[in-house]
């Protein structure tokens, strides 16, 4: 594991070095050190590095294995903040336009793109994504005398989603619409289906149609110190609209950062999810907790909270604490009827760009069955 890390370290500081050999001959002198305090530092790079970063990313999803790694190309480009009609200020994010290539211990593969902006003018945010890729996934079926049986799918599967925010008046809340595609082909190691899989599901099309509403008050959008992000946001899937099933999916979510203190950070986290009908076996809600995979704990309905505090120890490092639990469940009657689902874990930070807010590092997190590790960019909850 050690090796795994150490490779990936230096592909990326090679990376980093060549992009900034190149840059130079076109711009000012770019250095890995901030002018402030002398230590390392990427703000520079990030603004100056003609917009273009490659980045090398370690997979660490225990349900895809837990060990893997991703190249991932993004062009950036940096907007100033614009004063709108009312004569407030307001801060445009950067455009970001990339690619993903992702293979990891078990197997699983993955290549796609996607497109992050914003339409000044008519201040629409929009987002465009599409992938394809062959993903080996476990889910699990209660069994009577025997507990939680795990069954291996294999998903050969084709996605693309866009969405549209209108931002307000109050440029803090936005709306507008979303749509999701997803085609899938379903293999299983023999042809034993369990209960909870239909024929229908191993070869089928999702096409969902929606919308989203969002509040963002935070003070950045990589790192928060302060302030409260809420989203609510609902799919419609019909054959009315080409897709194979029929049901409705609510998703909702806070989360909200407050400064204790001047280096005590504290964080909590709200979400749920709820299907209505009949959707396919892997878009049921699933508890989403750093230490439980992926998919291990799905209903119709969830219940998540986390929480978590950042101590600034020491110049530009963190300490990270967090714990937090979580219910999947078919019934509202049955809410935490059965044991709750719990994580907790710790982890660290580093400033590595001071100009734009952005730290990284990574945590360790035990969740009722297993300890994993996450290679964190920005915040685990970053949306």
């Amino acid at each position: 594991m050690a090796k795994r890390i150490c490779f990936f370290v230096l592909q990326l500081v090679l990376v980093l070095y060549s992009q900034i050999l190149q840059s130079q001959s076109h711009h000012k002198k770019i250095t890995l050190k901030d002018s402030i305090d002398g230590a390392i530092d990427l703000s520079d790079y990030i603004i100056y590095a003609n917009g273009f970063l490659v980045v090398p990313t370690l997979i660490t999803e225990p349900a895809l294995g837990g060990v893997g790694g991703a190249l991932v190309p993004v062009f950036l480009k940096k907007h100033a903040p614009i004063i709108d009609e009312n004569g407030k200020k307001r801060r445009i994010n950067p455009d970001m336009t990339g690619a993903l290539a992702m293979y990891t211990a078990n197997k699983s593969w993955l290549a796609g793109g996607f497109r992050v902006g914003t339409f000044i003018k008519p201040r629409i945010n929009y987002k465009i994504m599409a992938a394809y890729g062959h993903l080996n996934l476990s889910f699990y079926e209660t069994l009577p005398f025997k507990g939680d049986q795990e069954f291996k799918f294999n998903f050969k599967s084709a996605s693309v989603y866009v969405q549209a925010l209108k931002e307000f008046r109050n440029f803090k809340w936005s709306a507008g619409p979303q749509y999701l595609f997803l085609n899938s082909d379903i293999t299983l190691p023999n042809d034993n289906l369990p209960n909870f899989v239909t024929e229908k599901d191993l070869k089928s099309s999702v096409s969902q149609l929606g919308g989203a509403i969002q509040f963002d008050g935070r003070d950045n959008v990589f790192t928060p110190d302060k302030g409260v992000r809420f989203q609510s946001d609902f799919f419609w899937s019909n054959s009315a609209i080409g897709s194979d099933y029929s049901y409705w999916r609510l998703n909702y979510s806070l989360i909200g950062y407050y400064p204790i203190t001047k280096k005590i950070i504290a964080g909590i986290r709200f979400e749920g999810a709820q299907v209505l009908n009949d959707p396919p076996f892997y878009l049921k809600p699933s508890i989403n907790l750093r230490g439980v995979p992926a998919g291990r704990y799905q209903g119709n309905a969830t219940l998540v909270t986390e929480a978590e505090f950042r101590f600034d120890v020491y110049k530009r490092w963190s300490v990270m604490l967090y714990g937090g639990v979580g219910d999947a469940f078919d019934e509202w009657d049955n809410t935490f009827n059965k044991s709750i689902t719990y994580n907790y874990g710790s982890g660290f930070r580093y400033l590595i760009a001071r100009k734009f807010k952005l730290r990284m590092g990574m945590d360790i997190a035990k969740g009722p069955e297993q300890w994993a590790y996450y290679v964190v960019f920005g915040s685990n909850w970053m949306r």
